[in-house]
Parts: C-alpha cells; sequence; structure tokens
C-alpha cells in the first residue's frame, strides 16, 4: 500500500491528511484462489465466493478495486489476462 501526505494552511488551521494508495496485483497463488469460481459470474458473486471460500483479504480487496459495469466475468483471465492456463503447464511425459 503507498501513501502520500497532503498538507496545506486553510483559514489558520493547518491540515494534514494522509491518503492512501491501494494497487490492485494478482499472484498465481492469489488468482488461483478464484479457479474454482462460479464463473460465469459478476463482481459481486466474485466477492461473495472469495469470503465463503476464505481467501485471503488480498483477493477481496482487489475485487472490490475493480471498476464494476455490471460486467459478467466468464473466466480468471478476464479478470487477469496473464493467468497462465493448463496448457502452459504441459508435460509430454513420452519426450522424457
Amino acid at each position: 500500500m503507498q501513501s502520500f501526505i497532503y498538507e496545506e494552511w486553510y483559514s489558520d488551521i493547518y491540515i494534514n491528511l494522509i491518503f492512501f494508495v491501494t494497487t490492485m496485483y494478482w499472484t498465481l497463488e492469489l488468482a488461483s484462489k478464484l479457479e474454482d469460481a462460479p464463473w460465469p459470474a459478476t463482481k459481486d458473486e466474485l466477492i461473495d465466493f472469495a469470503m465463503r471460500s476464505g481467501a485471503p483479504l488480498e483477493v477481496i480487496e482487489n475485487l472490490q478495486e475493480m471498476e464494476d459495469e455490471g460486467e459478467i466475468y466468464e473466466s480468471i483471465e478476464d479478470i487477469w489476462p496473464d493467468y497462465p492456463s493448463k496448457e502452459d503447464f504441459f508435460f509430454n511425459e513420452e519426450e522424457y
């Protein structure tokens, strides 16, 4: 979590505010918590699933930070396009 400080004098009152800026990030471990989600799903359904399944707080925070345009997500790739597919882990036993 990043933070920045806003300071200003206003009508003889000193204002000192600290803003916390969160940045949404996904890791393989965090994204894998949504593999069993009820796809397709809306943002609210994914948040509900994450809470009920005991996903880490970071997963819930990331979902809450997504813009909500009433969009329906078909898979984790709609949320995190770089999520590796099962094909990325394909191991051909015949080669070895």
